[in-house]
């Protein structure tokens, strides 16, 4: 049996009809940027996650590097963030002209560790950038008690973590301001690029909605520097409206296989995810971590088993980002991504297929200690 890693076309075709419609909504419309679907997207979306405002931008990335930018970050201004979630934060500030300050990770969460950030806090710190990892929500509690002690800015990256909540609160609804990507492979995905900035905050929400389109107060006429041409377009929005409709129900699905495996896998040698008393996590990635990691991808390649790595190179040792690295590295971070697999975790995947993955991890980990 071949089990894929992800499978888009599965998706679609769950939902063919309803994205079929929206599709031919939009054609027949002949309004394809910053339109009414994006409006009404924009308006569902900040219900969903418990916000006021909810704006669209091309990219998830953009999302980043906008809400940074809200928040008064700009050239040579530091900002504190995580190596073990890939580039796109990194990138974002970077393109800013900002400084990248890497602080480590709490091992059983595998998100920002709370007690790094008063140590990593200096005089040119202007913004705290937390990512939501695989699913689960950082301690945004800590965090936010940190940031407000010091008056910091925080900005949720919350690409890979739609609708998890903490304590009741959903992500993207805590901090300052927060950023959201649709990419296609996300919880809510659409069909091509995609982002949005949330926030409670009426004036980051005005200079948002003036950063994404040039810096325009109006059409035409510029009042907010470093402006960009970064919209969400019409059909994007359509799409996503129609993928928020299933989305609990995708997530409850996601949430029951990832149940199925950590179960299974209890009695093995493997750090199943953690999910802390009172959080729910979404589950957009399944990553489980063994000193066997290589071995164990191997065997799961073998038996047709779509797997991959997030993320084998922490962003501390990326060539172009290792000037930023901390004097003594960040070792939890970098153990991880020497253990760290994701497995096939995605809504459409089908009961035996599940099943496939279970059998077959074990079958390999109980050989692998003996072929070592």
């Amino acid at each position: 049996m071949s089990v894929p890693f992800n499978d888009l076309k599965r998706q679609h075709d769950a939902m063919a009809d309803e994205l079929n419609d929206a599709y031919l909504r939009v054609m027949k419309s002949g309004y394809y940027i910053l339109g009414p679907e994006v409006t009404r997207f924009e308006q569902e979306f900040a219900s969903y996650c418990g916000a006021k405002h909810a704006l669209g931008v091309a990219n998830g990335t953009d999302a980043i590097q906008i809400a940074l930018l809200a928040v008064g970050v700009r050239a040579g201004d530091e900002v504190i963030t995580v190596a073990n979630a890939g580039v796109p934060g990194t990138a974002a500030i970077i393109a800013l002209g900002a400084i990248p300050v890497f602080v480590d990770v709490d091992a059983q969460t595998r998100t920002m560790d709370p007690g790094t950030l008063s140590t990593a806090i200096t005089p040119r710190t202007r913004a705290i950038l937390p990512v939501h990892l695989y699913g689960l929500m950082a301690d945004m509690s800590a965090i936010m008690s940190v940031a407000r002690a010091h008056q910091i800015p925080v900005v949720e990256d919350v690409a890979q973590a739609h609708g998890a909540t903490m304590h009741g609160a959903i992500a993207g609804s805590i901090a300052d301001v927060s950023a959201f990507s649709f990419y296609p492979t996300k919880n809510l995905g659409a069909v091509g690029d995609g982002g949005a900035v949330v926030t409670n905050d009426d004036a980051i929400a005005q200079r948002v909605r003036k950063l994404r389109q040039y810096g325009w107060e109006r059409k035409y006429y510029t009042t907010e520097e470093f402006g960009f041409n970064s919209r969400l377009d019409e059909l994007q929005a359509a799409l996503l409206r129609v993928k928020l409709r299933h989305l609990p129900q995708s997530t409850l699905r996601r949430q029951q296989i990832a149940q199925r495996y950590s179960d299974a896998f209890a009695p093995l040698d493997v750090v199943t995810p953690v999910v802390p008393s009172g959080y729910q996590s979404v589950y957009h990635l399944y990553v489980i971590e063994t000193p066997h990691r290589d071995a164990l991808q191997h065997s799961l390649k073998e038996a047709g088993i779509g797997t991959d790595i997030h993320y084998p190179l922490p962003t501390h040792r990326q060539p172009v980002y290792q000037q930023f690295s901390p004097p003594n590295g960040l070792p939890i971070t970098e153990q991880m991504a020497t253990q760290v697999l994701s497995l096939p975790n995605f809504p459409e995947l089908y009961d035996d297929e599940v099943s496939h993955v279970i059998e077959v991890v074990h079958q390999a980990l109980h050989l692998i200690p003996t072929q070592r």
